[in-house]
């Protein structure tokens, strides 16, 4: 069979020195190493795209994190200002505390100073009866207190205390029994006549 004239499913004949084409002999070309045009083409386009894409994402991280920066110094700034109200606030209230507590112990003084005048009266007026310390230590229990509920039952024991007259004290009532019983005592012996 001629080389070129094979048909069917039979394979040319491969013999070494047919190397002639029917066109003749054909020419090789010598191909260089490296990427076509086209590969060139892309792997510049995929190197802009990539650097591009870079540097778009690098812009908008470092915008993400100088709006971080910025939100967090305003925070720090409102946490400040909200520390200086709070101090503000604090003080203002201790002011007012301090104020209400001077007026207090004005009112206090003001009543115990009351009380004593009131109850001087008894002070010293027989056997029996209250030392000026003691009226103004039970006139100082009637009126300190801590809070100003105390003060206004205490008013209130003042002023039942003064409708009666002389406002007789536990401490008084208890001196005058035992003065009276001692008195009794010492005429009941007085009165008994010796054994002779």
């Amino acid at each position: 069979m001629a080389a070129g004239l094979a048909f069917g499913n039979s394979a040319p004949d491969a013999s070494p020195y047919a190397d002639e084409g029917p066109y003749g002999t054909p020419v090789v070309k010598n191909r260089k190493a490296g990427l076509t045009r086209r590969g060139k083409v892309a792997v510049a386009v995929a190197g802009v795209a990539v650097i591009g894409g870079g540097t778009i994402w690098w812009n908008v991280h470092q915008a993400g994190l100088e709006a971080d920066r910025k939100e967090a110094a305003a925070l720090q700034v409102q946490m400040k200002e909200l520390e200086l109200e709070e101090m503000r606030i604090r003080n203002a209230q201790a002011g007012a505390d301090q104020q209400a507590a001077t007026a207090s112990a004005e009112k206090i003084q003001a009543a115990v100073n009351r009380c004593v005048k009131d109850s001087s009266g008894l002070i010293g007026k027989g056997f029996g009866s209250p030392s000026r310390s003691d009226v103004v230590a039970d006139c100082k229990q009637q009126y300190e207190t801590a809070d100003g509920s105390g003060m206004t039952a205490a008013g209130n024991a003042q002023a039942t205390g003064e409708s009666g007259g002389g406002g007789i004290n536990s401490p008084a009532l208890l001196g005058l029994v035992a003065g009276g019983a001692l008195v009794v005592a010492v005429f009941a012996r007085k009165g008994k006549q010796p054994d002779v």
